[in-house]
């Protein structure tokens, strides 16, 4: 009788073997996964898709949605801000608000105002308006530089960004 080689009885699948395993579970698991979100999240209409390839034209002109900054509701976006800092000089801050009148907006005081707000800035450091509380003191300075200027037409200044590089 021939005996068993204990030695060839214990030997592990080859390694092929198992590569070809792990590939097929995994084509498998990428399978349900692309079956189950299909299921869980169909694909949009074809109305939405077709409106979000041709973007209509807003009431400014532009492609895109629609401004919330209008002459109409009071609200003047003034053009963004980019100077630098009175110290260290070599950064640089950029800046773009909202003024929202209380009326009528005046495009001659919001021009005044965006170059009171350019010539503040070159005056700031960096450490007036590092981390929140820097950045709350400058709201409010230029909050009360505008209400000067605008002897109270403005009523709210609305940051739109804020950058220091």
């Amino acid at each position: 009788m021939e005996e068993l080689d204990p030695a060839n009885a214990s030997k592990s699948p080859s390694k092929i073997i198992t590569i070809a395993i792990v590939a097929v579970l995994t084509l498998v698991a990428g399978g349900g996964g692309w079956l189950v979100g299909g299921l869980l999240a169909p694909p949009p209409p074809k109305a939405e898709v077709e409106a979000t390839r041709e973007p209509a034209a807003n009431a400014t002109g532009e492609e895109g949605l629609p401004k919330v900054a209008t002459e109409a509701n009071g609200v003047v976006q003034l053009e963004p801000i980019t100077t630098n800092l009175a110290y260290p000089s070599e950064n640089w801050v950029r800046l773009e608000v909202a003024l929202q009148f209380d009326g009528a907006p005046d495009p001659k005081m919001a021009e005044q105002i965006h170059q009171d707000i350019a010539a503040y800035l070159k005056t700031v450091s960096l450490q007036q308006i590092q981390g929140p509380r820097g950045f709350q003191y400058l709201r409010d300075d230029i909050q009360e530089r505008v209400d000067l200027r605008s002897d109270g037409r403005v009523t709210n200044v609305m940051f739109r960004t804020f950058v220091i590089q």
